[in-house]
């Protein structure tokens, strides 16, 4: 991990790279010309410029070391930047992913060190046109090449889709199967019979280079398979899911505040009825305020997942995928609403928030689509819900309800009733055996991510408020608004939960008519539906904080 000084002047020179060279009429004239700006992405990613690839080396290798707040931190201001850009960035680490957690000391040595000193781009070979996110259906394969009875190198066979830098790269790590399974393997781009695409015409991240590419009898020496031993693959592409995701939801993230903070400033200026729209909560409480309560949920969760991370506590994959969802969710309903809080402009090319929405488009679907990361988040959780026999999200609310005594104000007491709430849905899909639905098990992925979140940032809130926040962490709001913020996140999660538990439970069968009334007090519904009580309220505090109306927000607080 680098220090916070560190980290605070890449933040800050990669901002001032970006209002010098990329500023927004270039980024509009680039998309409209469908370009990926390659002379940038090569400087933003060159050791002697920019150097942004540094942050994702071990430090061993060149690198500066960063963990995985650092890059959180990085790939956040690079999505407020350009999606497209970031995702040619991000490609390079993900590329490098294969190699960094399964490729032996000089595999390691030989292609770190030279993204690290010579900034060369990588790419993450994968996907295929017929098994999608599925990496267990791959079909390239990668036949051994004997020589006096030993492996001499393979001849990978196969095709490769929606590859970011798949036709600039200058090197790839490609899965293929191999006699004893999925594998890992570096291919340089001017290997014989290794051909790429043109570019996809994509629906947004047009700054982004993504390209089919083929393999035809292509040949490499036995030390480009990454670790020196087959069957590997699947393996080490898991162990980095929770870290690679939570760089999505970054962008997620990221790209979903760009949208805002351009809502926001115009509403300001914008006169209607004698009044700027800034005034009006018919703008503010539907277009702004609820997205930038789920963006900082997401916020939160990334965070914390994070640290966890950066703490040794292993890959997350899980959290990786609640982070991803709710981040890449949440950007991109705070792109849409930004799109009508600016009418016509913001349905216009020439407005970046048009842009923005279809760039954000995607971090829902790469790295896994949100139907994956619900399935993911789902699974698990039912697994910890039956291994405590359904005590699991009742002992996280138990810790929730000791933070209220000692936080009062920062809605764990309303997060803890989305706990026990979400406790007692998962116990009636048990009895019912309702996760044989597919449905069922999907929007329980979604209720879980909600739940999760609304404690992650009752907790952010609390440690924020007693000075313990992590020194590199966002602080665009100050302990009281964030804890306003926490409360609408919170009474929102809460009432998913009531509401659309109880939907699903009743609507698959799992409750008979005579037991609803029984099943929605231990759900805890009338406590949920008195919670929402001081919303509106918290709602205006949270308005006056991004508006900066100093006095408004005393006066509320008064």
């Amino acid at each position: 991990m680098i220090a916070p000084k560190t980290l605070k002047l890449s933040l800050k020179a990669l901002r001032e790279f970006g209002k010098k060279r990329l500023p927004d009429e270039t980024l509009i004239e680039l998309d409209e010309r469908d370009e990926c700006p390659l002379d940038i992405v090569r400087h933003m990613c060159n050791p002697d410029q920019l150097g942004i690839q540094l942050l994702f080396i071990p430090e061993e290798y060149g690198g500066l070391g960063g963990g995985a707040f650092d890059v959180y931190c990085i790939c956040e201001e690079m999505a407020r930047i350009d999606l497209g850009i970031a995702t040619a960035v991000l490609a390079t680490f993900l590329g490098s992913d294969p190699i960094t957690v399964g490729a032996t000391p000089e595999q390691k040595k030989l292609w770190l060190s030279r993204i690290a000193n010579e900034g060369i781009l990588f790419a993450y070979g994968a996907t295929e046109p017929d098994a999608g996110s599925d990496l267990g259906a791959l079909k390239t394969t990668a036949d051994p090449v004997l020589q006096d009875g030993h492996i001499a190198g393979y001849r990978i066979n196969g095709n490769k889709q929606w590859i970011s830098n798949g036709g600039v790269a200058d090197a790839y790590t490609v899965l293929a199967n191999t006699p004893a399974g999925p594998s890992w393997f570096v291919v340089d781009k001017e290997t014989k019979g290794f051909t790429h695409d043109e570019p996809e015409d994509k629906h947004g991240i047009r700054l982004s280079n993504t390209a089919a590419l083929a393999f035809n009898d292509v040949y490499v020496d036995a030390d480009r398979l990454l670790g020196g031993v087959e069957g590997q693959g699947l393996n080490q592409a898991q162990a980095v899911f929770g870290y690679t995701r939570l760089m999505v939801a970054a962008f997620g993230l990221g790209a979903g505040w760009a949208a805002l903070d351009r809502a926001i400033p115009y509403s300001t200026k914008r006169i209607q009825a004698g009044a700027p729209l800034s005034e009006k909560q018919g703008y503010t409480h539907k277009l702004i305020v609820p997205h930038v309560v789920r963006l900082e949920a997401a916020r939160a969760y990334i965070e914390e997942t994070a640290e966890r991370i950066d703490a040794g506590e292993g890959s997350l994959n899980t959290e990786g995928a609640i982070a991803k969802y709710m981040a890449s969710e949440a950007g991109n309903s705070a792109a849409e609403a930004s799109i009508q809080a600016l009418g016509g402009y913001g349905y216009t090319h020439e407005y970046m928030v048009e842009k923005i929405s279809r760039d954000v488009r995607i971090t829902t679907i790469y790295e896994g689509t949100s139907e994956i990361m619900e399935m993911t988040i789902s699974r698990d959780r039912w697994q910890l819900h039956l291994k405590t026999r359904g005590q699991h999200f009742h002992e996280q609310a138990q810790q929730l309800e000791k933070l209220h005594v000692q936080c009062p104000n920062v809605g764990a007491d309303i997060a803890a009733l989305a706990l026990h709430g979400l406790a007692e849905v998962m116990e009636k899909a048990r009895v019912g055996r309702l996760t044989r639905y597919q449905h069922v098990l999907l929007r329980l992925g979604e209720l879980i991510a909600y739940a999760e979140c609304a404690g992650s940032l009752a907790r952010r809130v609390a440690r924020l408020a007693e000075g313990k926040l992590n020194e590199k962490a966002n602080r665009r709001f100050d302990a009281s608004a964030l804890a306003a913020v926490s409360r609408v996140f919170a009474r929102e999660a809460a009432l998913k939960v009531a509401e659309e538990g109880l939907r699903l439970i009743v609507g698959a069968g799992g409750v008979s008519e005579t037991d609803i009334a029984a099943f929605e007090a231990s759900m805890r519904v009338p406590a949920i539906h008195r919670m929402q009580a001081g919303l509106l309220a918290d709602m205006d505090y949270t308005a006056d904080a991004l508006y900066n109306r100093a006095a408004k927000s005393a006066a509320r607080a008064a």
